[in-house]
């Protein structure tokens, strides 16, 4: 006993998430599949370089 409650809220966050559509940005999609690489910062310094895991010299 006791479950109703649980259920129906299970029901309806399954629903939710069946029929939730997050917006989607079709130009950077397009971008993603044609391989374009946009940079998301225009005021990164492009001689700034952050170590990649290999460069990082072990502690």
């Amino acid at each position: 006993m006791g479950r109703g409650r649980a259920k129906a809220k299970q029901t309806r966050i399954a629903r939710e998430l069946k029929y939730f559509t997050p917006p989607t940005d079709l130009t950077a999609l397009q971008h993603e599949l044609a391989g374009v690489h946009l940079p998301e910062n225009d005021d990164a310094d492009p001689t700034d370089h952050t170590p990649d895991r290999d460069d990082r010299t072990p502690r």
